[in-house]
């Protein structure tokens, strides 16, 4: 790989930073994940924006979370056709391999994802309607709630709709995989929905009584 570049000198130089302060500090811990494995409680979905941080949100330790970050924390629908899934491969190795007992997806504001799946709807992004655009193919999956949020005049609200639904179109399509239905049905897992303001530090939760995100 001659494309491969050494690491930037300021990533390196926290790197040693932490290996002498934080490795140091907490060395038998580490040493304790790294033997015993991982037991994670809980998967976390959410989106590659590098504003969510879902350790950071509930002050989690490290090994406490199994966490799959995608564009706009969508979830596919079950489709078992032998092509590559990333997303699905980590919700199976979480679900059948680790058997986590909550299964949590978080939305965002500000989500760029799905601002692109709102422009794209517009008819405002000819690029993501390319067949090649793996951004636009991957927002297919949201694209048909956007009818449930077109007729809301203010951008804010209408993205932070969107945002909400990106979140419970992705709850419902992991109750689409058998070997979630079954958990869901014995009792040993849960589906949780999650929203998080970023500017104001606000976190939302769907609460399936009201049909409704409500303050946590």
């Amino acid at each position: 790989m001659d494309q491969a570049k050494p690491l930037p000198g300021y990533l390196a130089q926290r790197y040693h930073g932490w290996k002498a302060t934080g490795y140091a500090d907490n060395e038998a811990w580490y040493r304790h994940l790294a033997s015993e494995g991982q037991h994670p409680r809980a998967m976390v979905i959410c989106c590659c924006d590098s504003r969510v941080n879902a350790t950071t949100l509930f002050g989690a330790d490290q090994g406490e979370f199994f966490i799959h970050r995608n564009i706009a924390n969508l979830v596919p629908p079950y489709q078992p056709d032998g092509d590559h899934h990333g997303t699905s491969a980590a919700v199976e190795y979480a679900v059948n391999m680790l058997r986590v007992t909550h299964l949590i997806v978080m939305g965002h504001s500000g989500c760029g994802g799905v601002q692109g799946c709102i422009d794209m709807c517009r008819g405002q992004a000819p690029e993501l309607e390319e067949k090649e655009s793996f951004i636009g193919r991957w927002m297919d999956i949201l694209k048909p709630r956007y009818e449930r949020v077109a007729e809301e005049n203010d951008p804010v609200k209408q993205a932070q709709q969107l945002e909400k639904h990106a979140v419970l179109v992705s709850l419902e399509n992991l109750a689409s995989f058998p070997f979630i239905a079954t958990r869901l049905a014995e009792g040993t897992l849960t589906l949780h929905g999650l929203w998080t303001d970023i500017g104001a530090g606000g976190l939302e939760y769907f609460n399936p009584a009201k049909q409704a995100f409500q303050p946590v």
